[in-house]
This record gives structure tokens, C-alpha cells and sequence, in this order.
């Protein structure tokens, strides 16, 4: 059953993405808040959809250490579940992408609207830029999703982090959340198979960032995801 449980998923999931990318159009010239809602049901809805038809739960740890002020969010990155969820876990926030994203028909159109920070890799500018729009999206009330790792990586593993997160709480002396999660083990990447089960998400500790530097802010974040992945 497990295929066409998986069909019914991705049929539903594409629908709605599309449905919800042509209302964010119709409403582009719309308030802020009004494109995010309509975008962002789209994963609220995934995150759902995924629960009834594959089975794909999940369990929060630690919620009480979410602030109720703007943070900036340090995640490990397994899946393409946590890109989803951080919309259902956080109030409003912005995401660090890569810029080729914003080219993808529907999908990327939803997301320019709602104002990513989009960079490009291996750009001498992109820590700037990150600096100077994510500090003004934190200004502005906003969370910012950051994925350190750049890229996905297996269950049971952690990547090299990149410094653009703690320099950003750095310069910006907004505090950091990291969270650690195990979506990788039930929505593998390059696997068309979403497996049952239930994802542990773990919130830790804010790490406050006055009187250290980017990578002492960075070894912190990474250090608590390490011993705490499930």
C-alpha cells in the first residue's frame, strides 16, 4: 500500500502547491502577511497531508525554549520535512535558500513573494547580504530559518556548518535557537518513498550571543544538534 499511499500524497501535494501559488499571484500586490498565509498553507497543508496518507507524524521537545521575540533558527538538514514544518513550529520568518530556488515554475514564484534572503553559493558577497537582509528581517519581527549543513545530509549524520548563521547572530545580537530532528530517516532524500513513522524534533536552548564570536556561536549550535539528534 505504501506506492500508492505515496501517489495520493504527491497528488494532493502538487494540487494544492498550485492552487496556493495562483492565489499568492492573484494577491501579489496584497499585505505581507496576507501572501505568507496563503504560501505558507502549502507546507502546513504537506505536514498534514504527509500524517494522513503516509503515516509521517511527529513529536516537538523543548518547546517552551521557543522565544516569543524574533530568533534566528539553526537547523540540521535531512529532509525536505524540516523545510516544511519550520512553518508550522514558528510564526513568521524568512529563510536563507539558494537563489536558483526562485526559478522553479510555481514552487520558486510562491517563495520570491514572501521575501526569502536568497543567495548564491560561493559568492564573496552572500554573508553580507545574509547579514543585512536577515538583521532587517529580524528587526522586522521576523524568525530566520537557516540550514548551516547547505545541503541535505543521512539520518545519523551531521555536515560541516557554515559560519553565515553565528555571523549573523553576531552582527546582529539577535539570539539563536537550534534544533536537531531525525526527518531524514521516514523522507530520505532522492526517494520518491515517504516512510510511516513519527519524527522527533528537538528544540534547544536559546544561545545568547553577547560577548562571543561567530564560531564560538557556531561550535555552541552545532555541539548541542550533535548530541542531541534522535
Amino acid at each position: 500500500m505504501m506506492p500508492i499511499r505515496n501517489f495520493v500524497f504527491y497528488l494532493g501535494s502538487i494540487t494544492v502547491m498550485i492552487l496556493c501559488v495562483m492565489l499568492t499571484l492573484v494577491f501579489c500586490f496584497a499585505p505581507f502577511k496576507v501572501r505568507y498565509y496563503i504560501t505558507t498553507f502549502w507546507s502546513r497543508f504537506v505536514i498534514f497531508w504527509a500524517k494522513l496518507t503516509c503515516g509521517l507524524s511527529y513529536k516537538v521537545e523543548g518547546h517552551e525554549n521557543l522565544p516569543k521575540k524574533s530568533a534566528i533558527v539553526i537547523s540540521n538538514h535531512q529532509s525536505t520535512w524540516e523545510t516544511l514544518f519550520m512553518q508550522v513550529l514558528l510564526p513568521v520568518q524568512t529563510w536563507v535558500l539558494k537563489r536558483e530556488l526562485l526559478f522553479i515554475p510555481f514552487f520558486g514564484w510562491g517563495l520570491y513573494l514572501i521575501q526569502p534572503i536568497a543567495i548564491r553559493r560561493n559568492k564573496l558577497n552572500s554573508v553580507s547580504k545574509l547579514i543585512h537582509e536577515g538583521t532587517l528581517r529580524l528587526k522586522q519581527g521576523r524568525f530566520v530559518v537557516i540550514f548551516p549543513e547547505g545541503t541535505r545530509v543521512a539520518a545519523n549524520h551531521l555536515g560541516r556548518f557554515s559560519r553565515s548563521a553565528a555571523a549573523l547572530a553576531e552582527a546582529s545580537q539577535f539570539p539563536v535557537v537550534p534544533i536537531a530532528h531525525n526527518a531524514g530517516k521516514f523522507w530520505p532524500r532522492g526517494f520518491f518513498i515517504k516512510r510511516p513513522g513519527t519524527v522527533i524534533v528537538r528544540i534547544g536552548p536559546m544561545i545568547d550571543p553577547k560577548g562571543k564570536t561567530a564560531t564560538e556561536i557556531n561550535d555552541l549550535a552545532r555541539n548541542w544538534i550533535a548530541a542531541h539528534l534522535p
